[in-house]
């Protein structure tokens, strides 16, 4: 059986795609799976045993439908639901089965504050969409595979080679992230070494805790490659991280995982820690949360309670452990 797997982004989604791609080559006998993305998600995929073929979204999505059609897959699995796959199904015949979304009860959730979406993990909500091929749950930790072969000793200095936490300080949106001084304490606070981890939009908040901090703090923002920071992250005693890509990818290591929602709340998207053995969910109950789905560029009523008044100590005693 020849089997097409779409989500076009974004890197968690896809990141949550890797069980069902798993459980669909080992369960159905003889299937041969492909993967379709965009081109920036590429590296998700990238040394994945379980993907025969990873297809990349084309410039026209004529091109794309194409490419599916030229494949001749038995059946389509769509991850991502929306207009392009609606489109990609139509054109192409081949029989699907969908993810659904469920748009209006997350709209009515995050709008009216009602919990009308069950805290059921995203990758058992993808699961539902492969269960007419029998497909069913392994109970085993999203993929991700290092692409090349590093050293602590060329990524850290000495100080931090025989332990450290990472702290992943960055995020794509400012209610995510918590304020530099919040991140500063709680470094303050940790028995080992600290790495900061994230890209170059966060370079200068690292290196203002970095300086206030010293020796205790390196700060690899920027610096290391995604592929490096990876595997920094697998090497971590601990790991604290905000709601963004590499921290979620640090779930396939199954190391301890404090994980640190502000403006966005992990049930909503079904995207808390998965099949990870050691973890804190930490976020402060508050009215005003959640303010969005994905994150916003400022606190929509100015005081960003949501992360001025995270509790420490929990984040510091789990990490310490």
């Amino acid at each position: 059986m020849k089997i097409l797997v779409i989500r076009f982004s974004s890197m968690g989604d896809i990141i949550y795609t890797t069980p069902i791609v798993r459980c669909l080559k080992k369960q159905i006998p003889g299937a041969e799976v492909h993967f379709l993305t965009k081109p920036a998600f590429k590296y998700i995929y990238d040394n994945n045993p379980y993907v025969d073929k990873l297809l990349l979204l084309k410039p026209t999505l004529s091109a794309t439908i194409d490419e599916i059609k030229a494949e001749k897959y038995d059946h389509i699995v769509d991850l991502h639901n929306n207009l392009r796959t609606a489109i990609i199904k139509f054109r192409t015949g081949i029989p699907a089965s969908t993810y659904k979304k469920q748009p209006i009860k997350k709209w009515l959730s995050l709008k009216f504050k009602l919990k009308l979406i069950p805290p059921t993990h995203l990758v058992d909500r993808y699961l539902k969409a492969v269960l007419p091929l029998g497909v069913v749950n392994d109970g085993q930790p999203i993929d991700y595979y290092i692409k090349a072969s590093h050293q602590l000793s060329k990524l850290l200095p000495i100080s931090h080679q025989n332990g450290y936490i990472a702290f992943i300080i960055g995020a794509t949106h400012f209610t995510k992230r918590m304020p530099n001084y919040k991140i500063s304490s709680i470094c303050r606070q940790l028995n080992l070494p600290v790495v900061l981890l994230g890209g170059t939009d966060v370079k200068a908040n690292g290196d203002i805790i970095a300086a206030e901090l010293g020796d205790k703090v390196y700060n690899a923002c920027g610096i290391t490659s995604l592929d490096e920071s990876v595997f920094l992250v697998s090497k971590a005693k601990s790991i604290i991280g905000f709601d963004t890509g590499l921290t979620h990818i640090a779930e396939a290591f199954n190391k301890p995982i404090a994980s640190v929602w502000g403006g966005t709340v992990p049930e909503l998207l079904g995207v808390q820690p998965y099949m990870v053995k050691d973890v804190l969910v930490s976020g402060v109950e508050i009215s005003c949360r959640p303010c969005s789905k994905f994150g916003l560029e400022k606190c929509p009523l100015g005081h960003f309670k949501c992360m001025n008044d995270m509790p420490e100590g929990d984040i510091v005693n789990f990490a310490n452990k």
